[in-house]
């Protein structure tokens, strides 16, 4: 038998029913799903020294458990000393099942661990069924080891969905279990 997520299970088995009564699908392909997270982080001082690109790229492989690419700069800003092409950031996309068991760590392990957290904030959808979320600290990942990190920064988390409208995505991401604040 093949492993599968939990919260793939949960979306097949109780997701797509909530969203379908709440909607009103007709189909079950209407129902918006949770197509990729894709995790990024910009490091303004790696103009500097290359080896914090490095750590970066360690870092966000540790959280997800996938490689991590670097990301360059399109280009010349002479005020920063940055040239076409120089790594300045790095980011990760999680499909599949690595996303589902990403989902599934930030929300019962990662968030809970934000100081003085009540929930993330509602304003971060993009007008088109997206989600952006900003992680001050990469430490509350338990996957980061804290004796090993050299400067502690943050990080943004995108949520992409198939979602049509932000009133549909809210609900797909509240019934996968992110906890937004009440207003």
């Amino acid at each position: 038998m093949a492993y599968t997520p939990r919260l793939k299970e949960e979306y097949k088995s109780r997701v797509i029913s909530a969203l379908t009564e709440e909607f009103g699908y007709n189909n079950v392909m209407q129902v918006p799903k949770l197509k990729k997270i894709v995790l990024s982080r910009g490091i303004g001082a790696a103009v500097a020294d290359k080896k914090l690109i490095d750590h970066a790229i360690d870092e966000l492989s540790a959280i997800t458990g996938q490689k991590a690419v670097a990301t360059m700069s399109k280009k010349d800003v002479a005020s920063f000393k940055l040239r076409k092409g120089m790594p300045i950031g790095a980011k990760v996309t999680l499909r599949g099942e690595r996303m589902y068991e990403f989902l599934d760590r930030l929300i019962t392990s990662a968030l809970p661990r934000v100081r003085d957290f009540n929930g993330i904030k509602a304003t971060g959808f993009d007008g088109r069924g997206n989600y952006n979320l900003g992680v001050t600290e990469q430490i509350i990942f338990p996957e980061i080891d804290i004796d090993k990190v050299n400067k502690v920064s943050g990080m943004d988390i995108t949520f992409v969905t198939s979602a049509e409208t932000d009133k549909e995505a809210k609900s797909l991401l509240t019934e996968l279990g992110l906890p937004f604040k009440k207003n």
